[in-house]
């Protein structure tokens, strides 16, 4: 069977070309579903999965409107390739059915993980040079003023944890930080 994946991300917005192209394509039954590509839950794309057999083949209008993001997009095809399912992205022009758009497919693939290893690469080297001039990263510590007003504030019990952060500067977290490292101190 021919399954046909359509998305909008508005409720104002159209299916009817995605719909159109699928009646040419002559895919036998089609999924819909109007909700954002970023959102991780998708009854229609999940139902239309569960529905999927092997020799059976998912047809798109374009990329976007089935992957989350490119990582998500990769998974879906890899599955898709494990179970034997054939898929087509019209407007890309991919079709699995074929050995070019398999190749195709499998370039985009090696692509992708290369830019994702570049970025990796390209993190670590700033994070090394910006330690290499002294910077570390993170946020910048409390002044000890403050860090000695706050701790004398809570421990006078006459100020409420907000009331102390807002006269010192200090988030209630980093606060709490340091009563808890006193306490460890005291225990030692």
């Amino acid at each position: 069977m021919i399954f046909g994946y359509a998305r909008v991300s508005t409720e104002d917005q159209s299916l009817d070309m995605q719909l159109d192209a699928f009646n040419k394509y002559g895919v036998d039954e089609v999924f819909c579903e109007k909700i954002s590509g970023k959102s991780k839950e998708r009854p229609q794309l999940d139902k239309m999965l569960d529905k999927l057999r092997e020799g059976d083949t998912v047809v798109v209008y374009k990329l976007d409107r089935i992957g989350r993001n490119r990582s998500h997009l990769f998974e879906l095809i890899d599955s898709f390739k494990e179970r034997g399912i054939n898929f087509v992205s019209m407007q890309d022009q991919i079709d699995t059915t074929t050995a070019a758009g398999n190749m195709f497919f499998g370039m985009l693939a090696v692509l992708a993980q290369f830019e994702a290893d570049l970025i990796s690469e390209r993190t670590k080297a700033g994070l090394q040079a910006a330690r290499a001039r002294g910077r570390k990263g993170g946020r910048p510590a409390a002044k000890n003023k403050n860090v000695e007003l706050a701790l004398k504030m809570y421990d006078s019990g006459d100020y409420t944890v907000p009331q102390i952060t807002d006269a010192t500067g200090i988030g209630k977290t980093t606060l709490y930080k340091y009563i808890k490292e006193r306490k460890e101190q005291a225990n030692v």
